[in-house]
């Protein structure tokens, strides 16, 4: 069994900046493929970032390149979601997840293990 927290989640104010935080445990972290996901009222869980086992490989929404970074650190089995320049529109609740696989997908399918997930708000 694996576990996944989040942390890092917050209030903001458009234009802002967080980092979130998710720390694994159970399974050989280094192995798998992480993704972040989120999930605004009334919307449907959408891909945000993933990224390979080694870190080599990452993937992002379309929409959201160039303002969000993700990461990992292995040896402290967690990866990161760096969010600059908030839009309200980001305010979601934002849920990392453990891939079956070394490589990153879009899919929550090929994800296995799921955060409880942190509120990210962005204030206008």
């Amino acid at each position: 069994q694996v576990q996944l927290v989040e942390s890092g989640g917050g209030l903001v104010q458009a234009g802002g900046s967080l980092k979130l935080s998710c720390a694994a445990s159970g399974r050989t972290f280094s192995s798998y493929a992480m993704g972040w996901f989120r999930q605004a009222p009334g919307k449907e869980r959408e891909f945000v970032a993933a990224i390979s086992w080694s870190g080599a490989t990452t993937h992002y929404a379309d929409s959201l390149k160039g303002r969000f970074t993700i990461s990992r650190d292995n040896a402290k089995n967690t990866v990161y979601l760096q969010m600059n320049s908030l839009k309200p529109e980001d305010t979601a609740v934002y849920y990392c997840a453990a891939g079956r696989y070394s490589t990153p997908s879009y899919s929550t399918s090929n994800y296995n293990y799921w955060g409880q997930g942190t509120q990210v708000t962005v204030s206008s």
